[in-house]
């Protein structure tokens, strides 16, 4: 029982580390389509990652920051076209 511990621990540092990884691609990729999912969903990724302690503090900071960005500027494209959804 003893062995197990260890790389639970590993598995769970890199399942954090692809949390950070996850949430900075679908913050990036939100910009562009489908921020309204997207966003959201890079957030929450983000967030548990700084939570459990990932190592790429960095990126999941980046992907809290572009999951945010995501709702900004679906907001504006709303508020421009005074629509609830916004297309190219």
């Amino acid at each position: 029982m003893h062995l197990t511990a260890p790389a639970n621990r590993r598995t769970g540092v890199r399942d954090t580390d692809g949390m950070a990884v996850a949430s900075f691609v679908l913050g990036l990729l939100g910009l562009l389509v489908l921020n309204v999912f997207l966003g959201p969903t890079a957030i929450a990724l983000a967030s548990v990652a700084l939570w459990r302690g990932t190592r790429r503090r960095g990126r999941a900071w980046l992907g809290l920051a572009l999951g945010v960005a995501d709702l900004l500027v679906l907001v504006a494209f709303m508020q421009a076209d005074h629509t609830v959804s916004w297309s190219f």
